[in-house]
């Protein structure tokens, strides 16, 4: 047993990686539908390259989309709407009809003796309408009675029982209007207008639409209607090699893979599927990380990334799923292209393409027509990582959506007159799909600002903010220690050069020398860039005081930093930019002093830890050679030369190069970039005339 936690233990990142891979693979083979899949390739209007094919089995012929759509059209068409009768208003306007007659006959009447000599007559004839009109029925105004014809019918439901009807069997409020008008101007034993008012202001709908019945009577309906229109027997011939894939030999082929597909998924194979697809998918997987231990073991060896890049390509797969279970024409939809976009921003447009185009194979298993799928996917992720090469602003995210929807909708127009000869049976919603695909690439942006907060990288977006000398932390860098901030900026100059030269990242170095001494701030006049009157604290300090002053900067500024919320990554620089070596000037000063004397060396030396990449490590050097080449009396070529050969081939020799990955070769290279730069730093001007 210990043997076995000490193997664990020892192979710690290694079965993580071999889990994250298992789990990956599980996690896709559970996305999969588990049918069989139809093993050829075929577009319309293209040669069959295949051998014959002939019925496997009985199965029935699909009807086309044009088909189903007419079919749909006209049994909609067909359909009655239902209404249904709603008397609970009548009956609220019935229960206090008569009080409210005699209200409001009081209040006309009153001075006028109360004309009791119409008053019974014309409340008889005003109920006996209003019932002639409520029975009969007054129908809301809806598009669906406003669409209808004269000839037309609906259901009027009462109970469970419905009932057909024509339009004209009811009243609207305008024809009961007219019928009221009519009836009480024939009736002189009436008080008209009276009656008029009194009948206008009391009507009510009484025959609305039922949505609910309607809705049901339609997806009955178009559940009624069959997707097949045809038998096609065992041992028929489907297509034979070399025929032409036509109109009515796709749709047969189209047949036969779709009852094939489900025959398989529901037989006994169900197992060899399941087989099938764990093999293919864990090929797919492990070249992606064979492609990362060859070619990025930087990201191989960090397993964060690796989760990273699998949650985007897992991710993907099952938003197609789910986008195939609904509707399969919306499979345009899939914005595909987010993997290319947000792999480049946190890595580089090599693994970008790379993943883009696992991701593209996987899902091609899903989708019908999967060479257009990969082909038009793949061009546009191609475009798409082009756009993106050098990303410097936001506003490039636009740019690439825009790239994007152009891209789709040529190739697409190139596959259709490909298989159709002409545009004329090109579908001009899929040009909506690919605008909705282009614009959600827009999403790349708040992705990329969780997947920074969550797995703690950085994108060059970030480090181009934070590099800004108008940054609230540099401005305060400028104003509490300008000497320090003029220092920074060399250091960053000289810093971006070495690493565009070997390699390395520029951008990220830049932004590290920034800030790789905001540790100063707390007590600027102690360091020598920032003392302008003559006067040194140090003067009144012992040399181990001193030191401990000076090596405090690098704690300050991680406590700054991580106020302030700045990336590990920046604050990496800062951690590593002195290392472990000493408090060179005040510990030779203090063993000049006391030369017999033990002291405690601790007190002289920095923190650490020691660079542990190649940009940390060309920080280092920056700094030393900057911040030394201001000491020299004549900065000339000699002199410049010697200063940065003897300041790093220090460094090399105390060991504080030895846990970064950097070369002899790339040093030798630092070097050179290093004199040249400082030497135009500090080259001589002609003296001007007093």
């Amino acid at each position: 047993m210990p043997d076995v936690l000490s193997y664990l233990r020892n192979h710690y990142s290694a079965i993580t990686r071999i889990s994250l891979l298992l789990a990956a693979v599980a996690f896709l083979v559970f996305i999969f539908p588990k049918e069989g899949k139809f093993k050829y390739e075929y577009q319309k209007g293209k040669p069959w390259l295949h051998d014959n094919i002939i019925a496997p089995f009985d199965f029935s012929i699909l009807k086309t989309e044009e088909e189903l759509s007419a079919e749909r059209e006209e049994a909609l068409k067909t359909l009655k709407p239902y209404f249904r009768k709603k008397n609970e208003d009548v009956d609220k306007v019935l229960s206090t009809f008569r009080e409210e007659f005699e209200r409001k006959w009081n209040a006309k009447y009153s001075n006028y003796g109360g004309r009791e000599d119409k008053k019974e007559a014309s409340y008889v004839f005003a109920r006996s309408l209003f019932d002639t009109i409520v029975s009969k029925g007054i129908v809301e105004r809806h598009p669906e009675f406003e669409s209808l014809g004269e000839d037309s019918h609906i259901l009027l439901l009462s109970g469970n029982v419905a009932e057909e009807k024509k339009p004209g069997d009811f009243f609207t409020i305008q024809s009961a209007d007219r019928f009221i008008q009519q009836k009480v101007r024939a009736n002189p034993e009436v008080e008209q207008d009276f009656l008029i008012g009194f009948l206008e202001e009391n009507i009510v709908r009484n025959v609305v639409f039922d949505p609910e019945k309607t809705d049901q009577e339609k997806s009955a309906a178009l559940e009624r209607i069959s997707l097949t229109h045809s038998l096609v027997q065992s041992g028929e011939r489907i297509i034979s090699k070399g025929d032409l894939v036509t109109i009515d030999r796709f749709q047969l082929l189209e047949s036969l893979r779709y009852a094939y597909e489900k025959k398989m998924g529901v037989a006994f194979r169900y197992a060899g599927i399941l087989t099938g697809q764990v093999v293919l998918l864990f090929i797919s997987i492990f070249a992606l990380f064979l492609f990362l231990l060859f070619f990025r073991k930087d990201i191989y060896l960090e397993n964060k990334k690796i989760i990273l890049i699998l949650i985007l390509i897992v991710g993907m797969v099952y938003l197609a799923r789910v986008i195939m279970k609904s509707e399969i024409s919306y499979i345009h939809v899939l914005p595909v292209c987010l993997i290319p976009i947000i792999i480049r921003v946190f890595f580089d447009t090599r693994l970008a393409l790379f993943v883009h185009l696992i991701s593209i194979i996987i899902i091609g298993f899903l989708v019908p027509n999967s060479f257009e799928f990969v082909f038009l996917q793949l061009f546009a992720g191609i475009i798409t990582i082009l756009s993106i090469a050098r990303l410097e602003r936001r506003s490039q995210f636009f740019l690439t959506s825009m790239m994007i929807f152009i891209t789709y909708s040529i190739i697409y127009v190139g596959m259709t007159l490909t298989q159709e000869g002409n545009l004329g049976d090109i579908n001009f919603n899929n040009f909506i799909l690919f605008g909705i695909s282009a614009i959600m690439t827009l999403f790349s942006y708040p992705i990329i600002f969780i997947f920074e907060k969550v797995f703690g990288l950085i994108t060059d977006v970030t480090l181009m903010e934070l590099s800004n000398t108008n940054n609230p932390l540099l401005r305060e860098l400028a104003l509490k220690a300008p000497g320090t901030f003029q220092h920074s900026m060399q250091v960053a100059n000289l810093a971006e050069e070495a690493a565009f030269t070997v390699g390395a990242n520029p951008l990220l170095v830049r932004t590290g020398a920034m800030y790789h001494d905001i540790g100063k701030m707390d007590v600027p006049l102690y360091f020598v860039e920032n003392q302008s009157t003559g006067v040194n604290p140090h003067d009144e300090l012992t040399y181990d005081e001193s030191a401990r002053v000076i090596t405090s900067h690098v704690y300050n500024g991680i406590e700054l930093a991580k106020k302030n919320k700045l990336p590990e990554q920046i604050i990496d620089f800062i951690r590593t930019h002195h290392g472990e070596k000493k408090a060179d000037y005040f510990y030779t000063l203090q063993k000049k002093e006391s030369p017999d004397e033990d002291f405690d060396e601790s007190a002289f030396k920095y923190p650490g830890p020691n660079p542990f990449s190649i940009e940390t490590a060309i920080l280092m050097m920056a700094d030393s050679v900057e911040a030394a080449s201001r000491s020299l009396k004549n900065p000339d070529e000699e002199s410049m030369g010697n200063l940065v050969e003897s300041i790093i081939d220090r460094q090399l020799s105390q060991g504080l190069f030895s846990n970064a990955d950097i070369t002899l070769r790339d040093i030798s290279r630092i070097k050179k970039i290093f004199k040249k730069k400082l030497l135009s730093i500090y080259h001589l001007r002609i003296e001007y005339p007093a």
